[in-house]
């Protein structure tokens, strides 16, 4: 799968590279995105945490006994530290989450889904994701991430 981004649009094509021909294409200028409207960034978090809703972990803290002395001050004050609760590491989605209210990029994450569902229909499940040189994130991630929730495996 192939990615060019411009400065208005997002396109991305499925290319067989044994034949050199494109099997599938999507992007923003398609007919089914003419009218789109992206969800609002509410929405998409209610959307991520109703999708990802993560079991509830409980901690046990012990108490540690009290030291004594001035390294009772510093060994109370590192186990504190040692005792905050990590934070939980989000997933792709759960990061795009707070960005796809912008036109662009939830227009992208929909060439994404668009692309996918055509590739499947030609019977493709499976590409190698070619971001053109663009960085991956922004447009260019939420192209990768609407896919892979249609089904595309990379």
């Amino acid at each position: 799968m192939n990615v060019f981004r411009s400065g208005q649009h997002i396109y991305a094509q499925i290319i067989d590279d044994t034949t050199g021909k494109t099997l599938v294409s999507a992007s923003t200028l398609d007919e089914s995105l003419r009218d789109f409207k992206p969800a609002t960034t509410e929405q998409h978090k209610q959307a991520v945490q109703t999708e990802s809703a993560p079991a509830a972990v409980e901690e046990v803290v012990e108490e540690a006994a009290p030291a004594k002395g001035k390294k009772a001050a510093k060994g109370g004050r590192a186990a504190a530290v040692a005792e905050a609760p990590k934070k939980e590491k989000k997933s792709q989605t759960e990061k795009l989450a707070g960005i796809l209210s912008n036109r662009k990029v939830s227009l992208a994450h929909e060439v994404g889904k668009l692309v996918a569902q055509r590739a499947q229909e030609k019977g493709v499940k499976q590409v190698v994701f070619d971001r053109g040189g663009y960085a991956y994130h922004g447009r260019v991630a939420a192209l990768a991430e609407g896919a892979r929730e249609a089904g595309l495996d990379f």
